[in-house]
């Protein structure tokens, strides 16, 4: 059968099957420049996250490399038209980790506006800032949706159950998908801008979209929710890093434009320097948006078929070439 590098880790029920299956798997992170000389060369397939980055220069360096798995969502680390040349196969698992994904966007909007991480800070400083950290519901106020696939579909949904009124910009989109969840579909994503007092990012990172959320979109937002309470301005962003101009959220959050930022995804990861992360208004997670059990199991085991599915001949349901 074939021999595997799983090189950002899977869940070990995964890493069992494909055992059991007969597959020679090799559990190993490799660094920019092993990949960049063939390690790669040595394996039928490769399964990867967030972290291995699969360029032009590693396919080109890949041998017999032949499927490249990519355990969650976002395909942006990998150079697809390169592997399409190359004669690999691309595959995501785009459904597995949406739950946890619109859970932890729920848990952001909710600690944004109740300020449950400034809480958490003060009183581990001793302080007991009750006057001081009276929050907004999120009921009555607007959400905009940047990108309205599974996972804003899925925020949409509690969204709506929590009282919030949906908008949504997907160019992309039928309008009739919007409707049935009960969300408003813009034609530009300035206009959600200048309505919505919340705006939360599901698109993927491209050309097109890096930096969509600037300074100039964020002082376009309104602060006032449409209960006609002032509850200011909060973005949150569980999709792809770089989406978010981050210097400019920080802008923001000083001149006091933006009320809020949360983030569980960074222009550049791991963080380590980032002022951003030190204001008292933002609060941020390190890309754990699918870092559930639930989802890496679900992970896992779709990612088995899929790579079954390779090796048998099959065109993978999840096939991105």
């Amino acid at each position: 059968m074939a021999r595997v590098a799983v090189t950002d880790g899977m869940d070990p029920e995964a890493i069992i099957t494909l055992k059991k299956l007969g597959h020679d798997v090799v559990e190993q992170h490799y660094s920019k420049q092993e990949l960049e000389t063939g390690v790669l060369s040595e394996f039928d397939a490769v399964i990867i996250r967030s972290a291995t980055k699969i360029t032009e220069k590693v396919i080109s360096k890949s041998g017999k490399l032949s499927f490249i798995g990519r355990g969650g969502v976002g395909v942006d680390n990998i150079d697809i038209d390169a592997a399409t040349r190359a004669n690999i196969v691309v595959c995501n698992t785009p459904r597995s980790s949406t739950h946890s994904v619109v859970e932890l966007t729920i848990g952001h909007l909710l600690a944004s506006c109740r300020h449950i991480a400034k809480a958490d800070r003060s009183l581990r400083q001793k302080s007991w800032d009750k006057k001081i950290l009276k929050g907004t519901e999120l009921s009555g106020k607007r959400i905009g949706l940047i990108g309205f696939g599974r996972i804003a579909q899925g925020v949409a949904k509690i969204a709506n159950s929590l009282g919030m009124e949906c908008h949504a910009y997907d160019p992309y989109l039928p309008k009739d998908i919007a409707t049935k969840f009960n969300t408003t579909l813009h034609q530009n994503v300035d206009s959600l801008f200048r309505l919505c007092t919340h705006i939360s990012i599901h698109c993927n990172l491209t050309q097109e979209t890096y930096h969509l959320v600037n300074g100039e979109r964020i002082e376009m937002m309104p602060g006032l929710g449409a209960d006609g309470v002032f509850c200011g301005n909060h973005i949150v962003n569980c999709a792809r890093g770089g989406i978010v101009d981050e210097d400019a959220v920080l802008k923001n959050l000083e001149s006091g434009t933006l009320s809020s930022a949360a983030l569980d995804v960074f222009e550049n990861e791991p963080v380590k320097d980032n002022p951003l992360v030190m204001h008292p208004n933002f609060h941020g997670s390190p890309h754990i948006g699918a870092a559930t059990a639930e989802a890496q199991y679900r992970i896992g085991q779709e990612m088995v078929t899929l790579l079954n599915s390779h090796f048998k001949g099959e065109k993978p349901h999840s096939a991105l070439n």
